[in-house]
């Protein structure tokens, strides 16, 4: 419950509490809260015993921290019947990035020669696809854009 409070920390709370309570209340008021603790912790055991036994026996495997989203996700994906361990081990993110980095600057090498080859005079069947600009023609007006003017 207080697993994040440092050693500095609990020493000026309970400076705090001396200094607000009074060391003649402090044990009354610590005793108060520990009491009232254990009530909330008891009567939350009892409403989820409740639910639990209104939901019937179908629901006996049920747990309230199944409700909260990372927690389910969590079993749902270590859960063995579905074969997501194997699936997750036979999948090598490393080994797929770098057969595609492969492919791609095999291809571009492959295009860059003939490219090369196609400049020198034989097309080999393929097409230049790049955009090259136009050159606008003496009689060519420029594209009219009412919004510009």
């Amino acid at each position: 419950m207080f697993n994040d409070i440092g050693p500095l920390e609990l020493v000026t709370l309970i400076v705090l509490a001396v200094l607000v309570f009074g060391p003649d209340k402090l044990p009354k008021v610590i005793q108060d809260v520990t009491r009232t603790i254990r009530k909330i912790r008891e009567f939350s055991e009892s409403a989820k015993n409740d639910i639990r036994e209104e939901l019937g026996p179908e629901f006996k495997d049920f747990e309230f921290e199944d409700l909260n989203p990372k927690t389910f996700i969590r079993k749902q994906l270590d859960n063995e019947d579905l074969g997501l361990k194997e699936i997750r081990n036979g999948f090598d993110l490393k080994k797929e990035m770098a057969e595609v980095t492969d492919a791609v600057h095999s291809r571009e090498s492959d295009s860059s020669s003939a490219s090369s080859a196609g400049a020198a005079g034989s097309s080999g069947g393929r097409i230049d696809m790049t955009k090259k600009p136009e050159t606008p023609g003496p009689d060519d007006r420029p594209p009219f854009d009412a919004d510009a003017t």
